[in-house]
């Protein structure tokens, strides 16, 4: 079979991947998709039809085993986050304006930025985080019963981590409104729901331009007058002269949005939908909250994979997965397939809170990419959950999530509820 073959061979049998029409397809299509690829010899190239470069980008080799994604994660050396890890690649004028992302950065400059970053997550932030969470989801619960809203997504789901995020920057009140109506915003311009096209990562510039003047602002004021607050330390300089300047600082709390906002008020979506549909498990876990919940949240995010997919590229030669890649290929790395690779996980597609061991690669597949705000995520949904699943009132879905079609993340639109009877 010729490449022309096999490429041919692969949009029939398997669906195209480079097609953006591949992600308007039914989630359990796509991962369908993924498990005959997951069978093929080698990782399959998917080339952009005439017309779609903008939305597909350049050709791509798909990784979807979980042994590939893995070493793939973890060796940076050969597979590179510059120029760019998002479908289609930042642009040489976004970067210059907004500043570079620590997701697109490799090597030294990577791990210099990282290294400010991490030093300022001390133990004592870390605990009051803990506790302020703890406090964040009884509130936002005790407003649900109250209001009785009817989707959960802006009642509780989409709240708990801005409102984290933002208490941990420090930003003040005044300004959370105006942050939570631009990443609204910048959400409906990629969302297929209202335009009729794909969620794709890079659109929604001018709200990204207004957080990150929020951003420079803030920085600004906090050198002259600190406080205890992240922006605060991260502006400062330590002992060894280390600081964010303020475009520094909006791209970090630009990929906070994504990182610790988007990615899980996704996963609180999917795993409220998921205990609903499994009440079998939602028993299990209210059984025994403290025993059940560290692995019902590893099961959450490994079952939903709130982030699809990112992007490397190839800066030498190297054999993976039956095929040697070459300086210059793209590759994706598909978490959505090797989250359900039968090679490691038994019975994939099952919702299972006890499953054990559960190596899924939902905050990427370690190395130095591995999701900062891990431990951040796993706080927020224990606290909601615990909230939402101990208190008298029940809480139920009335409708299927409303999912938004995208290449690049497991978004949720909407999730329809109501509040039940006082189980007595």
């Amino acid at each position: 079979m010729t490449v022309t073959d096999q490429v041919s061979d692969d949009r029939a049998a398997h669906r195209d991947l480079a097609d953006p029409a591949f992600w308007r397809l039914p989630r359990p299509e796509r991962l369908a998709a993924f498990a005959r690829l997951r069978e093929r010899e080698a990782p399959v190239l998917f080339t952009p039809r005439p017309g779609t470069a903008r939305t597909s980008g350049k050709p791509f080799y798909a990784l979807v085993r979980h042994a590939d994604v893995l070493t793939a994660s973890r060796t940076p050396k050969v597979f590179a986050s510059a120029p760019g890890a998002t479908t289609p690649e930042p642009a040489g004028w976004a970067k210059a304006l907004f500043g570079n992302s620590m997701v697109n950065m490799d090597g030294a400059e990577h791990a210099a930025l990282r290294r400010i970053i991490s030093r300022r997550f001390t133990p004592r932030l870390l605990a009051a985080t803990e506790e302020n969470i703890g406090r964040l989801a009884g509130r936002l619960v005790d407003e649900m019963i109250a209001e009785r809203p009817t989707d959960f997504m802006p009642s509780a789901a989409s709240r708990l981590p801005l409102e984290v995020i933002c208490d941990l920057m420090g930003i003040p009140a005044e300004h959370r409104p105006r942050i939570a109506a631009q990443i609204d915003h910048a959400s409906e311009q990629v969302g297929v729901e209202r335009r009729g096209r794909l969620r794709i990562p890079g659109r929604g510039t001018a709200s990204l331009a207004m957080m990150q003047l929020v951003m420079a602002r803030l920085a600004r004021e906090r050198r002259r007058r600190p406080q205890d607050d992240l922006v605060s330390a991260l502006v400062r300089a330590d002992v060894d002269g280390e600081g964010l300047s303020s475009r520094e600082l909006g791209a970090f709390f630009s990929l906070l949005l994504v990182a610790g906002v988007e990615t899980t008020r996704n996963a609180i979506a999917h795993g409220v939908s998921l205990l609903d549909r499994h009440p079998e498990q939602r028993e299990l876990l209210r059984s025994d909250f403290d025993r059940y919940i560290g692995g019902a949240v590893e099961e959450i995010v490994r079952h939903s994979t709130p982030i699809i997919q990112f992007r490397r590229t190839v800066v030498s030669e190297f054999e993976l997965g039956g095929r040697t890649f070459l300086p210059g290929e793209k590759v994706a790395l598909l978490y959505a397939s090797a989250n359900r690779d039968e090679a490691v996980f038994t019975r994939p597609d099952l919702f299972d809170i006890t499953r054990s061991p559960n190596p899924h690669l939902g905050y990427g597949g370690g190395g130095p990419h591995h999701c900062l705000g891990a431990h951040l995520a796993r706080l927020e949904m224990t606290a909601l959950f615990r909230e939402l699943l101990t208190r008298r009132t029940v809480i139920r879905r009335t409708g299927e999530p409303g999912l938004v079609d995208s290449n690049f993340d497991n978004r949720v639109g909407s999730l329809p509820l109501s509040m039940g009877p006082t189980v007595t």
